[in-house]
């Protein structure tokens, strides 16, 4: 099978990431769309990693506090690019490629769920065990993937919560790892991705899918 290519935040590597540019022009070359979703102060979903703005904009505090009247003007690293709300980047993944939508906190799994309804092709990730257990609970058939930095046992844990898929960090996917999580039903899709190098090595090791700052990488 073909290794899967996922855009890291739409490609963040080439485009202003987490934006409508960055997943319009990665369509074009990747097979899934990871974007990070957080509810912003006024309970709109949006469409970015940090949970501060100051990295990616001119602005300073959480997101979580700040309302979209606030958020939906600020630029994304001096792009000219804004933040948008998971709304707008459904509308703007096309037909044929797939979503990858991290969710970066628990307390969203309705809206989330909600929002990518007509998605034919959508896969739920977080780092958070509650999250993926909310969207679990409220919808039994959802494709989930448990996020990991952290060791093997990201196997175990993805398997209790009923995932299909492991999404180790690029440094544990060894073979053993690979192996291990293929014998459990789980695909195994590699973060974050930044040189053929690594991507060569990760397909060696069996991985399905690499998530990747660049379509270059394969």
């Amino acid at each position: 099978m073909p290794t899967e290519l996922q855009a890291h935040r739409g490609f963040a590597g080439e485009h202003p990431e987490n934006t409508l540019r960055a997943v319009r022009e990665a369509a074009d070359r990747a097979d899934r769309i990871e974007v990070d979703v957080h509810r912003c102060g006024s309970g709109e979903l949006v469409v970015f990693h940090d949970e501060t703005l100051s990295r990616l904009t001119d602005a300073h505090g959480p997101v979580a506090e700040t309302p979209w009247p606030e958020l939906r003007d600020l630029e994304v690293l001096g792009s000219g690019e804004t933040i948008p709300r998971l709304d707008d980047v459904v509308d703007a993944v096309p037909d044929g490629v797939g979503l990858n939508v991290e969710l970066k906190h628990a307390g969203i799994a309705d809206p989330v769920l909600a929002a990518t309804t007509d998605v034919d092709d959508v896969l739920f990730s977080s780092f958070h065990r509650r999250a993926l257990a909310e969207l679990r609970d409220r919808d039994p058939d959802a494709t989930l993937a448990y996020v990991s930095d952290r060791g093997p046992n990201c196997v175990d844990t993805a398997v209790d919560l009923g995932c299909s898929f492991v999404h180790p960090a690029k440094e544990l996917c060894d073979e053993t790892l690979v192996d291990r999580a293929h014998v459990a039903g789980l695909g195994v899709n590699a973060w974050t991705v930044t040189t053929r190098e690594e991507a060569a090595t990760l397909q060696a090791a069996g991985v399905d899918g690499v998530i990747a700052d660049s379509p270059a990488v394969l």
